[in-house]
């Protein structure tokens, strides 16, 4: 399939249009398929955090426009994939969660998804399933008798998640080894319940979804299609998400409203045509004028990225208050009420270093990364530049304004 493939489906058409395609395993029978009727398809999230992370954003809109399109999205909690650990672009094993933070984790994950899709009983209402319904059922010789016989080690070795690990000569388990088996196993379980046909994630998981396309073809002989959306970086070849103070999380308990609304105000210029496409609904046209403008105009762009992005993730009233806080604070030189807060008592805050006050209020992810933006004048308290990041803080009581590069902090100092 190559870029400029004519699509004769909705679905695909936008897609491409929006730039979520990277590789489709049979582009033909899929276009046709959607074309003609209603597709399922499911994307898979493993539960290692109790939040997920913007880099998960991108295959969460690919589900929001399957549904769009007039198609039913599954989302797949890994109640049952986590416990082994998906080993595609890790060097190391991660370390094993019980059942019990892994269930945590999925009830604090799956919130999100009802930002950007329509549950229910409908013909394209989404469903939500976790695979330890099935994986944890398994009988491991009778998962190898049944499963296993379809998989060549072979195979299994030209695989990135399993041949970049042995290139670097780190080792992999036997547990993480049969991830993949695990993943294909996931496909055709939804394949048999739910006359899933489609399975969609990130081009590193390009190999894992091929396994799950043949295992369908092999065993009930039916169709099934794979694709797969490029890996997302920024402009600069940065990792997408990813910040000096850690992930940018999705869930606003781990990451407030306004600060996802700055990291989305923050976007490269080079950029921001892209991620419009990509994660907000805007219409084609009125992206390709906001992608038009220059000089000034290119901020005005990223402003309405940010509103956007927020919107769908946190609400409306939540973007309105977050820009308005920005406005506030870099148009009019102020506070406002809508700003994140760090409360620390003064006893505390008495005690406490410029550094680990940076790290503290989300400026940067260790002392030695405060330290660096303290060295380039990177950090401000009450509009003074900070110039020892061993010094203890002294604000004088009352409530004090933190300001690191474009993002700002209000200390609020309990008596």
């Amino acid at each position: 399939m190559t870029a400029e493939a004519e699509f004769k489906s909705d679905l695909l058409r936008t897609l491409q249009a929006r730039g979520y395609i990277h590789q489709i395993t049979h582009p033909e029978e899929l276009d046709a398929a959607a074309a003609s009727g209603r597709v399922t398809g499911y994307i898979g999230f493993d539960a290692t955090a109790p939040s997920l992370h913007v880099g998960s954003l991108l295959q969460i809109m690919m589900l929001r426009r399957m549904q769009q399109a007039g198609h039913k999205p599954i989302v797949l909690m890994g109640g049952g994939t986590t416990k082994v650990g998906d080993p595609t672009d890790k060097d190391q094993s991660r370390p094993l969660l019980t059942e019990e933070k892994i269930q945590a984790n999925i009830d604090s994950i799956k919130s999100v998804f009802a930002r950007f899709l329509t549950f229910g009983e409908g013909p394209t209402d989404a469903l939500l399933v976790n695979n330890a319904d099935w994986l944890d059922k398994l009988g491991y010789v009778e998962f190898l008798r049944n499963y296993g016989v379809h998989f060549t080690i072979n195979r299994m070795l030209t695989f990135d998640s399993v041949r970049l690990r042995l290139e670097r000569e780190q080792p992999m388990t036997f547990l993480e080894f049969n991830y993949m088996l695990m993943q294909a196993t996931d496909f055709l379980e939804l394949e048999r319940k739910h006359g899933c046909q489609l399975q969609m994630g990130g081009s590193d998981q390009w190999g894992n979804i091929l396994n799950g396309v043949e295992l369908i073809r092999r065993v009930d002989h039916k169709q099934a299609f794979g694709l797969t959306s490029p890996l997302l970086a920024t402009a600069s070849g940065q990792k997408m998400g990813k910040t000096v103070s850690g992930a940018v999380w999705l869930n606003a308990d781990m990451l407030s409203p306004y600060d996802y609304w700055q990291f989305w105000r923050n976007t490269e210029d080079g950029d921001v045509g892209r991620f419009l496409r990509l994660f907000t609904d805007l219409p084609l046209d009125e992206i390709l004028r906001l992608e038009a403008l220059s000089g000034a105009g290119v901020n005005e762009a990223k402003k309405v990225l940010a509103t956007e992005a927020t919107r769908m993730l946190h609400g409306a009233e939540a973007a309105a208050a977050a820009e308005e806080a920005a406005r506030v604070a870099f148009e009019a030189g102020g506070l406002s009420a809508d700003m994140p807060t760090l409360t620390l008592k003064a006893a505390d805050l008495a005690a406490t270093s410029h550094s680990a006050l940076m790290v503290a209020a989300g400026f940067a992810a260790s002392n030695s990364e405060a330290r660096k933006q303290i060295a380039n004048g990177g950090f401000r308290i009450n509009g003074e530049k900070v110039a020892d990041p061993a010094a203890l803080v002294d604000v004088g009581g009352g409530e004090a304004e933190l300001r690191s590069g474009k993002r700002r902090v209000r200390l609020v100092i309990e008596p």
